[in-house]
This record gives C-alpha cells, structure tokens and sequence, in this order.
C-alpha cells in the first residue's frame, strides 16, 4: 500500500511535468489530470474522485478567487492613474542619483503590492532609462534592484496572488504571511538587489537604447494619497491579525466585531478599490465607461492564476483523501527532513523543471499542506512555510521563464548576460529568503 501510495505521487507528478512541457497543456488542466491520475493509482473510485475535485476547487477558490479578483482591479486602476511611476518618482527624488538603486528597490517593493510583476517593470523601464542616461552608469545598477523589489513582493507579500494561494491551501492568515514577508523581505532586498545590483553593474555594462524615450504621465496622483491607499489594505489586514491574537489586549466585542470585518482581506481590498475608483479614477477624469473597461481587463490575468489555484487545492485534496500526504510526512520525518526544507526543495525543483513559478508555488503548497495535518505548527511557523515555498518558486529564472525574456529584451541584454544578472539574482533571492524564515523558524 505505501508503495502504491509513493508511485502515485511520483507518476502524478511526471504526468503534470509531461503535460506541460512537452505537450505544452495549460497547467490548469494539467493539475487536474495529474490529480486524478494520483486518485486512480492510489484506490480511488470514479465516485470520489470527482467529489475530491469538487471539494479541492471549491474549497480553495472560496477565498482565493475573491482576493485576487479585488487585488486584480485595484492594480489595473493604479496603474492606469499612473500611480508606479508617482512612486518611483517620489522615491528617486527623494534618494537622489547617488541612492537611487536603493529608490528603485523600494519603488519595487512598493509597486508590486497592487500591480502584477510584468506590468510592474514595463512601467517603469522608461524610468531606468533615464536614470541610465543621466549618470552613465550601468542599466544594471538600477535595473536589478528594481527587479528584486518587484520579484520578492510578488513571491512574498499578499495580497499578490502567490503567497494568497499557497497561505490558503496551507491554512494560514494572510496577515502572518505579510508580516513574515517583510521580515523576510528586507534582507533579502538589500541582498539580492542593492549588493548583487552594484556588484553585477561593475561587471556588465548595459547602456539604455536611444531610440527610447521615457513617456511622462499627465496628472500623476500625489504620493501621499498613492502611498495611503495602496498601504490601507494591509495595514488593516495587519490590525485584525494582530488584534485578533490578543497583544493589544482589546476584549470589547463590538469593537472586535468591526476590527474583524474591515480587517478581513474582503473588505479591506473594497475598501481601497472604491477609494482607488474615486481618487485615482473619478478625480483624475477618467468616466465611469473607462473605469469599467481597467477592471474588466485586469480580470484577465486574475483569472488564469484563480483557476490555477483551484486546480493546486485539487491536488492537495486528492493527496489527503488518499493518504498520500501523511505518508509522505512520515517517511520525511523518519528521514530526518525537515518540512521546511522539503517545501523549499519541491517548490525549487518544479519552478526549475518547468519554468512559471505561479505553479511551483501551487504545486508545492499541493504536497506539504498535508503533510502538516501530523503537526502542531503555530502561526508564525506556517508563515515560514509560505515564505519557502515562494523562495523555492523564485529560484533560477531561465529559458523556461517568460520572465527570463522579458527582462533580457527590455534591457537589451544577451541570454548569456540575463543568466549572468537576472537569473543570478532570483537564485540569490530564494537562498537569503528562505534562510532568513529557516532562522526565524528555528526561533519561535
């Protein structure tokens, strides 16, 4: 039986990697064959094989689709308000020439709360440019740090889609994972993007292309009210989690009450969509027409990542339905393998095999979920365990990455130069991350 249960595992696994990388299958649609294929080779019948599909995705997509839908709307506002480049402005003024790599990782880590990666860094290529031209410094010099804050806010802090998708198929509020994602941010910023950023520029230089000019956005928000309402949601986030776990020692309940409903990921991002539909939409003349036609592409991406997660709580369901997952907790823990350790490694080696990190991270979160039934963890340690998993999922960005291409094109650099920069980075990334939460881990 524990044999079978092992096979299961291993072919459903292969099975998903072949789908997707040599058939080239959508990898909803992969997961859900996977899945059942570890159902059929595990004992399960027809009968409970669909209840365990039914169960997985709408268990999973219950909160998920909910949160990065929200999340996808107020991004799409942000950033047709031209609310990046207000911060990448603010912050570059601020810090000046000499800082502004240090402006750029911050700008990153910023922008990348409310705005999906790709889009983030498109924006604000023009900006890098010009930093490029003014001090004739390497590209890099801006580009990496830039390109670390965008990298570990969409890895590591909700509400971007990742982290919201791995904390809820693991079971962990999202407040606990914000706060471990900065801790684990931080560092791992000022690591991977301002120390390897003025490392790398030293040794490949990279000018920015001529025949680019950088576009100024008429009527950018003020920073102030950008900044405010792009921080509300997770400040509020962050209150209810806090008072939630009784450090302030509030007991009053209708106080409790209203803390735990705005506080909720829900409510705090309808609340900062309606104040980004006024302030940065309404106020700054875009018509309710316009509006309608952001949010409803901005739902695009949110889609795909929605219906990807669906399929990951799937596959997580069909490893506990069969026992596959506390068997697997018990060989690692007869091995000597700590949890820890195995999320980072599992997340690692799917990003590495087949390139989206969107998958990794889902996959991953699909094999350790169970295996933390057996276990007592506390909050803080599931937070680490997110926290590894989207470091796993961040590592060694290559050919099999539209990342990989995307930065390379934008900055004009060979494939051998982005392996040398970008790809160098996200491995840099992923280790200082998850040593960072492996301390904290050992800690609490």
């Amino acid at each position: 039986m524990e044999v079978n249960l092992f096979l299961a595992v291993i072919i459903g696994i292969a099975i998903l990697l072949f789908l997707i990388l040599k058939l080239r299958i959508h990898a909803f649609i992969a997961l859900l064959i996977g899945s059942i294929a570890v159902g059929l080779i595990a004992g399960l019948d027809a009968n409970q094989i669909i209840n365990t599909v039914q169960k997985g995705m709408g268990g999973t997509l219950g909160f998920v689709a909910t949160v990065v839908g929200l999340g996808a709307i107020f991004g799409g506002v942000l950033e047709a308000s031209g609310g990046a480049k207000t911060i990448a402005n603010f912050m570059v003024s601020k810090f000046g020439l000499k800082r502004a790599p240090l402006a750029m990782v911050i700008s990153g880590f910023l922008i990348a709360i409310p705005v999906f990666f790709d889009v983030a860094f498109i924006i604000l290529v023009p900006m890098m440019y010009a930093l490029q031209r003014r001090t004739g410094k390497s590209l890099l010099l801006y580009a990496i740090p830039l390109l670390a804050g965008l990298a570990i806010t969409h890895a590591f802090i909700p509400p971007t889609p990742g982290p919201i998708a791995v904390a809820d198929i693991i079971g962990v509020d999202l407040g606990w994972v914000i706060l471990m994602g900065f801790i684990a941010g931080i560092p791992t910023a000022l690591i991977a993007g301002l120390w390897f950023g003025k490392h790398i520029s030293k040794k490949i230089f990279v000018a920015a292309p001529e025949e680019i000019e950088e576009e100024n956005h008429p009527e950018l928000p003020p920073i102030a009210q950008t900044l405010l309402i792009i921080g509300l949601p997770i400040v509020l986030i962050l209150l209810n989690t806090i008072i939630a776990a009784g450090t302030f020692g509030v007991t009053n309940p209708i106080i409790l009450n209203i803390i735990a409903l705005i506080g909720h990921p829900f409510s705090a991002l309808i609340i900062a969509n309606l104040l980004a539909w006024y302030f940065f939409g309404l106020r700054k003349g875009f018509t309710k027409e316009q509006l309608l036609k952001i949010s409803t592409k901005s739902l695009a991406p949110a889609g795909t990542i929605i219906l990807l997660t669906g399929a990951g709580g799937v596959f997580k369901q069909v490893l506990t339905d069969t026992g596959a997952g506390e068997l697997l907790a018990t060989s690692l823990s007869n091995a000597g393998i700590p949890i820890l350790a195995f999320a980072f490694i599992s997340a690692a080696i799917v990003r590495i095999v087949q390139g989206s990190s969107t998958v990794a991270m889902i996959t991953a979160a699909g094999l350790v979920s169970p295996l933390l039934a057996s276990t007592s963890l506390n909050s803080i340690e599931l937070a680490c365990m997110v926290i590894a998993i989207a470091s796993g999922a961040s590592i060694f960005s290559h050919v099999n990455d539209s990342g990989f291409w995307l930065v390379g094109q934008y900055l004009g650099i060979t494939e051998k130069q982005t392996f040398r920069s970008w790809t160098l980075m996200t491995t840099i990334l992923a280790f200082v991350g998850v040593i960072t939460v492996s301390i904290v881990y050992i800690l609490v």
